[in-house]
């Protein structure tokens, strides 16, 4: 797992909506630019922060439009996941539909973007140590989005 760079006490928590993005048996995943602040140089989740007085679930739909050049659904209020990370909250859905074609809108956010099996996660420097287990799970229970 990539070293993250811990909040500075007191200050605030950061909340994050991600995205597992699914194509049949593949789930996408960014690589984090290595000049980014914190969780540089490692796979992540789409998404990111939310607005003060955003719902997540609208955080979501705006943050893949502007980083993805895709348009989801609105997702369900509550996601599939609730991760804790050092300094930040991340809300996770599943999302298995969209209309746009992927495309890297924040090469200062993200240097790469690909598509991974289930297999092949566990290797990688991630931003958060469950991913693994979370795309496993996804992946093999085909379940819809939320």
């Amino acid at each position: 797992m990539a070293s993250a760079m811990p909040a500075s006490k007191g200050e605030p928590r950061d909340r994050i909506a991600g995205a597992l993005l699914v194509d049949g048996e593949r789930v996408l995943l960014a690589h984090r630019h290595p000049a980014r602040r914190r969780y540089p140089d490692c796979w992540d989740v789409p998404g990111g922060h939310v607005e003060d007085g955003e719902a997540a679930a609208s955080a979501l739909v705006r943050e893949l439009s502007e980083e993805l050049g895709i348009t989801i659904a609105p997702p369900s209020p509550e996601p599939r996941y609730r991760l804790v990370g050092d300094g930040h909250d991340l809300d996770l859905w599943v999302v298995r539909t969209w209309s746009g074609s992927i495309h890297n809108r924040a090469p200062e956010e993200h240097d790469d973007l690909r598509w991974f099996e289930a297999g092949d996660v566990a290797q990688l420097p991630l931003g958060h140590e469950r991913y693994p287990e979370l795309i496993a799970e996804v992946l093999a229970t085909g379940n819809t989005a939320r």
